[in-house]
């Protein structure tokens, strides 16, 4: 698919990490998701969330005139971006989340433009730069997720779809 411009782009890379994250999420059965590699690590279900309320933010955040990642806390950031976020629920509603978050954000990025994009942005760090280089970081961010959610499914005896999809069925 050819990119009309440097937004496009980034929304297109954007789409193919979550449909894959999501996509790894499907093979895992319902009674996985509440898998815990370790008492202090997420379930596969808390992971999903997290990773809606990190994209929710960071749409919310570049999307704005204002923009400043350390305008607030971490966690009143994701507050301010994640109202009306469902959190709990069966596996196929987390995963309809994520295709919903995915959604909104990309319609409030295409708002806001390209040029918005271009602008400068406060980071976590206090070091500027541009939205355009902020939220490939976002996408990275949920690539990272989609190992994570790979790794629980081999944890639990599965083989990760991408595995499936490029060395077939049987591979282990």
């Amino acid at each position: 698919m050819t990119q009309e411009n440097l937004l496009d782009e980034a929304l297109e890379a954007w789409r193919y990490a979550r449909t894959s994250l999501i996509a790894e999420a499907e093979g895992v059965p319902d009674d996985g998701y509440g898998f815990r590699p370790h008492p202090q690590s997420r379930t596969l279900a808390e992971l999903l969330v997290h990773v809606a309320e990190s994209g929710c933010m960071m749409a919310g955040e570049l999307s704005r005139a204002d923009g400043d990642f350390t305008r607030k806390p971490f966690e009143e950031l994701v507050a301010e971006h994640t109202e009306g976020l469902v959190r709990e629920g069966s596996p196929a509603e987390i995963r309809a989340e994520l295709e919903r978050t995915l959604n909104d954000g990309m319609e409030r990025l295409r708002a806001a433009g390209e040029a918005q994009l271009l602008r400068p942005i406060r980071q976590f760090d206090g070091i500027e730069a541009s939205r355009l280089s902020w939220m490939y970081h976002g996408i990275a961010h949920e690539e990272y997720h989609r190992g994570q959610v790979a790794l629980y499914a081999r944890l639990q005896g599965l083989v990760p779809v991408l595995t499936r999809a490029i060395h077939g069925s049987d591979a282990r």
